[in-house]
């Protein structure tokens, strides 16, 4: 996937995309009950829009991804070192926000709803250092996390969020020896049929683009759905959840082919930058 330049424009591209006139489904957890939360949606490199969480919460998203450096004993939140901002941290961008919404929705992030957020946080500096120092963080939250007892084949109790490693893979081994543990890992492809439990990997995520030829232009070849069946049947009979990254993701016919095929698959997660966009969709598909 070619990569948006700034925030401003993933959000004025979602805008325009939406007509500019529709109101987010979630604008105020206080109000009356609002449309169902989209438990397939999730905001690939989601700091990058005008108001990080909240923008993809108001469009209903069940999942958010934040990317992290470790930057003198902090985790900031960027996608390039190059935008690192020592104001941008997780707690401030996701975590605080995050724990004041449960706390005052009565234990959800959604309001009257039963879905645990999944917060996908993908480490850009090494994965061991990196993982110590957020296991530190997630502890101090750890009433809203989904939390897992008893070392990689333990049990789970669920949370109101569920955080998902990814990222460099150096963090495994830290997770792998914690017994209590506030974070899962994002499996590989590699990952499936390995007999680790979903307790430890309860997601599985892939780069579309080195697993799939097909782009959304004309139909997709038949060997690729089978292939594209075959990984979600597995990793259902497995307990976990898909999610391809890269997928076409500019507007039009191309991008919603590759869509109702995610869909049709039973993918877990539909990536995007584009709230509106991908919410538009959802609530239309059938």
């Amino acid at each position: 996937m070619v990569r948006r330049t700034r925030r401003a424009f993933v959000v004025t591209l979602g805008a325009a995309l939406a007509g500019g006139t529709a109101a987010p489904a979630f604008a105020d957890s206080t109000g009356p009950r609002p449309k169902p939360p989209l438990a397939r949606a999730h905001a690939h490199n989601d700091y990058e829009h005008p108001r990080p969480l909240l923008d993809a919460l108001s469009h209903g998203f069940g999942s958010v991804e934040a990317d992290i450096w470790l930057v003198d004993g902090e985790l900031l939140v960027a996608h390039d070192a190059t935008d690192l901002d020592p104001t941008r941290t997780l707690e401030s961008l996701y975590l605080d926000p995050l724990f004041q919404r449960v706390m005052a929705n009565g234990g959800r992030v959604y309001r009257g709803y039963d879905l645990s957020l999944q917060l996908l946080i993908d480490i850009k500096t090494p994965g061991e250092a990196t993982y110590l120092e957020l296991a530190k963080r997630l502890r101090r939250y750890s009433r809203m996390f989904s939390t897992a007892y008893g070392g990689v084949g333990g049990g789970v109790r669920r949370g109101a969020v569920t955080a998902v490693i990814s990222g460099d893979r150096g963090a495994r081994a830290p997770m792998e020896a914690e017994k209590v543990r506030h974070a899962f890992y994002d499996g590989r492809l590699e990952d499936m049929g390995t007999g680790v439990p979903a307790s430890f990997i309860p997601l599985i995520s892939a780069d579309w683009t080195k697993t799939f030829t097909w782009q959304g232009v004309g139909p997709m070849p038949q060997e690729e759905r089978e292939k594209l069946y075959q990984i979600t049947v597995a990793a259902r009979a497995a307990r976990q959840k898909v999610r391809f990254w890269a997928t076409p993701d500019l507007a039009g016919a191309a991008r919603e082919a590759v869509w109702r095929e995610l869909l049709a698959a039973h993918v877990d997660y539909l990536n995007t930058d584009d709230l509106a966009g991908l919410e538009e969709f959802l609530r239309g598909a059938h």
